[in-house]
C-alpha cells in the first residue's frame, strides 16, 4: 500500500498511544486455555451492583433517545453524597476524559505540566498530545517526590498531575504532607489529585480533596466508578473541582460525552451501599491474606492503599507472566515502570486469590528449575 502523504506535527508523530491489553476470549484461544481469569486491570471481582444492572436494564427502552448532557440527576445526587454543589461536578466517560479536559482547557503549546514516573501514563500522553512540555520527577522509595516535584515549577507550570494513591506503588501522601507542598505551589498552578483508588483508603490515610475547594489554590480531585462501584464497562468518572475551572471544562468538553446507560448505572450505584461494603472489606480481607501467603514463597509483597499490589519476585517478570498466563491467570509486569523483578496483582474474590497463589507458587518453581 502506497504511505499517504500526511503532514503531522513532531508531538503527534512521536507520540506513543497507549496499549491496550488483548481481549480473554483471544488470549484463551491463543494459549490454548479456558475459564482463565484475570487479575491485572484492577477491576472489581465482584462484578456490578445489582442495582445497576437492573437500572440498566430498565433504560434500554430509551437508547434511541440523546443522554443528558448535563447528567443532572447523577450530578444532584453525587454532590448531595459527598457535599460539594453541583456545579462543583464535571462528569466524563471515565476520568481520563477529565484529565484530558484539563489540557485542553489550561495547556497551550510549550506550557509546562508536572507529574511523576511512574505513575497512570495517560497524564504524559495527553500533554505531548497538546504540545505541552512534561516535567517528570521520579517516584522517591516508591511515593511522589513532593519536594522534587516543587522544585520544578517555573513560570510555564500549568498543571501537577498526582495521583494519590499512585498508580502502580499503592502509595499515598497524607493532609500535613499535601498541605505542606501546596504552600510551595503558585497559585496560578492547578494541583491535579488523581484519586481513582479513593474508595480503598483506610480512614486514617484518606485526604479531604473537598476541603481545598474554597481555598485560594486551585485543586481538583479525580474519581471514577469504574473502580469500586464496578463499573469499568461503561466509562463513567468525575471531577472535583471550583466552579470557575468546571466552567472552562464544560467549553471544551463534548455535549452528550457520558452515555445514557452510564449514567443510569452511575445513579444506582450511589444507593447501593451493600455492594460498596462488599467490595471494600472484600479487598482489604484478600490483601491481607495474599500478602502472608505470597511472602512464604520467597516473594516481597508492598502495603497498599488500592485494589492492587506490587510484589517483588526477585526474578524475571516477564517470564513469570508467561508462565501464569499458560495456567490461565493474567498478572501485570512492571517491566514497562522500569521494575523488571515486580508483578502487580488485583486482589480478587477467594476462590481467585487461591487459584492465583496456586498458580504463583508452581510458576516460580518452574523458573528456578529452569
Amino acid at each position: 500500500m502506497t504511505p499517504m502523504k500526511l503532514t503531522v506535527s513532531k508531538n503527534i508523530e512521536t507520540l506513543i498511544p497507549y496499549p491496550p491489553g488483548k481481549p480473554l476470549k483471544e488470549l484463551e484461544r491463543e494459549y490454548g486455555i479456558s475459564d482463565s481469569i484475570k487479575m491485572a486491570s484492577n477491576e472489581n471481582s465482584l462484578g456490578p451492583s445489582s442495582k445497576a444492572v437492573e437500572a440498566i436494564k430498565n433504560a434500554l427502552g430509551s437508547l434511541h433517545r440523546y443522554p443528558d448532557g448535563s447528567c443532572y440527576y447523577l450530578a444532584q445526587a453525587l454532590a448531595a453524597k459527598i457535599g460539594v454543589k453541583p456545579e462543583e461536578l464535571v462528569f466524563g466517560n471515565g476520568s481520563n476524559e477529565i484529565i484530558e479536559l484539563l489540557v485542553g482547557a489550561f495547556v497551550a503549546p510549550g506550557d509546562e505540566v508536572i507529574s511523576s514516573q511512574p505513575s497512570f501514563l495517560v497524564y504524559q500522553t495527553m500533554v505531548q498530545a497538546r504540545d505541552g512540555v512534561n516535567r517528570v520527577v521520579p517516584l522517591k522509595e516508591m511515593c511522589h517526590d513532593l519536594e522534587g516535584i516543587s522544585a520544578e515549577i517555573t513560570s510555564k507550570t500549568k498543571l501537577i498531575f498526582l495521583d494519590n494513591p499512585n498508580n502502580p506503588t499503592g502509595t499515598v501522601f497524607n493532609k500535613q504532607t499535601f498541605e505542606a507542598f501546596l504552600s510551595k505551589v503558585p497559585e496560578s498552578v492547578i494541583v491535579v489529585l488523581d484519586e481513582a483508588y479513593v474508595d480503598f483508603v483506610e480512614d486514617s490515610q484518606r485526604l479531604d480533596m473537598t476541603s481545598y475547594l474554597g481555598g485560594k489554590h486551585p485543586v481538583v480531585g479525580l474519581r471514577t466508578f469504574s473502580k469500586a462501584y464496578g463499573l469499568a464497562g461503561l466509562r463513567v468518572g468525575y471531577g472535583i473541582m471550583p466552579q470557575e475551572i468546571a466552567s472552562y471544562l464544560h467549553r471544551v468538553r463534548q455535549p452528550f460525552n457520558v452515555n445514557e446507560l452510564a449514567q443510569v448505572g452511575a445513579l444506582a450505584c450511589l444507593e447501593d451501599e451493600d455492594h460498596y461494603t462488599r467490595t471494600l472489606a472484600m479487598t482489604r480481607e484478600g490483601f491481607n491474606w495474599l500478602s502472608k501467603e505470597i511472602n512464604k514463597l520467597g516473594c516481597r509483597t508492598f502495603p497498599t492503599q488500592t485494589n492492587f499490589f506490587l510484589v517483588d519476585i526477585q526474578s524475571d517478570c516477564k517470564q513469570l507472566y508467561d508462565a501464569m498466563l499458560h495456567k490461565g491467570v493474567i498478572i501485570r509486569p512492571m517491566s514497562a515502570y522500569g521494575f523488571p523483578s515486580y508483578i502487580r496483582i488485583t486482589v480478587g474474590t477467594r476462590a481467585e486469590n487461591e487459584r492465583l497463589l496456586k498458580a504463583l507458587a508452581a510458576s516460580l518453581a518452574e523458573i528456578k528449575n529452569g
